[in-house]
């Protein structure tokens, strides 16, 4: 197979994960989009049926205020009852554990392909290898820990020349998939802007795909998208999240374009002048009329699982 990964896990065609969808060996766009097709198809008919939610993606545009509704939706989970771990995998975005009040960063888990002058890998990487990991199995230094909150970041690009983000979505999408979650337990992802972590299969392992879309033609385009590939990896709990609306003239207009492209609406978060104020200050956000949109939120998430 060289270069290529195959979404299902198989070493070379045919061998025992190979479900011949023909994709390893495509040599034309339209031969891509049949084996993508039977991928699809065969993903979505084997997907588990999820009755818990516990690892949580939330995704979008750039700027459509993805960290401050992941901060919202962690504290509002907390104070639901549930022990938040929070994963920061936008490789760009500097602010994050700031929104959640911490002072300074952990340790990035990019720190674990970093190797040492004998050519060997970090010693703290061996927690990493297990098929399973407990959330207890994290090193303390990769962990913000506040108020039943849990924070870890997979780390940034802060100077040229460090390559791209592949390695770091590699480290997300193990980590995504091996970990342990347990009741009253709930993971909640900040994924990059964009689709391309759906091409790294970064959300492969997700119960829940969260889309945050502003009043936008480009950003409802991306929520369209976003839903169609959740789907096809097999995930049937793909939802849109209105936020900054202005109105409810707005938001009704908005739920009628998104039902057109067949992406469902679990709830809306209105402009917040406090929120965006404190975005702007990087600061945690304060309680205001965003909070309760948000407590209401999950309160229709669990609800819908019910």
């Amino acid at each position: 197979m060289g270069l290529f990964h195959c979404p299902m896990g198989a070493a070379f065609y045919d061998d025992d994960p190979c479900i011949d969808c023909g994709m390893c060996y495509a040599k034309s766009k339209d031969e891509m989009v049949e084996a993508s097709k039977k991928l699809r198809e065969y993903i979505r008919a084997h997907a588990p049926k999820n009755s818990t939610v516990r690892k949580i993606a939330v995704c979008g545009k750039g700027g459509v205020g993805k960290s401050t509704v992941v901060t919202l939706l962690a504290n509002a989970l907390r104070d639901a009852g549930y022990s938040v771990l929070v994963l920061d995998t936008d490789e760009s975005n500097p602010g994050l554990f700031r929104m959640f009040g911490f002072k300074e960063q952990p340790k990035p888990l990019t720190t674990v392909l970093r190797r040492l002058p004998s050519g060997k890998k970090e010693p703290d990487a061996e927690w990493l290898k297990p098929d399973e990991i407990a959330v207890r199995d994290i090193p303390s230094d990769y962990i913000a820990s506040r108020d039943g909150l849990r924070f870890l970041m997979v780390g940034k690009i802060e100077d040229p020349f460090q390559g791209c983000a592949c390695s770091m979505a590699s480290i997300a999408r193990d980590l995504v998939a091996k970990l342990a979650v347990q009741d009253k337990e709930v993971m909640l992802i900040d994924m990059e802007a964009g689709i391309e972590s759906f091409g790294r299969g970064v959300e492969r392992n997700v119960d829940t795909v969260l889309v945050v879309v502003e009043p936008s033609f480009e950003s409802m385009a991306l929520a369209e998208r976003i839903v169609y590939m959740a789907e096809g990896m097999g995930i049937s709990r793909a939802r849109a999240i209105l936020n900054k609306v202005p109105s409810e003239k707005t938001k009704q207009k908005m739920i009628e374009e998104l039902d057109k492209k067949r992406v469902k609406t679990l709830g809306t978060i209105y402009y917040d002048p406090a929120l965006n104020e404190a975005g702007f200050l990087g600061k945690a956000p304060p309680t205001s009329k965003a909070t309760e949109d948000v407590k209401g939120i999950v309160g229709l998430l669990f609800d819908m699982i019910r």
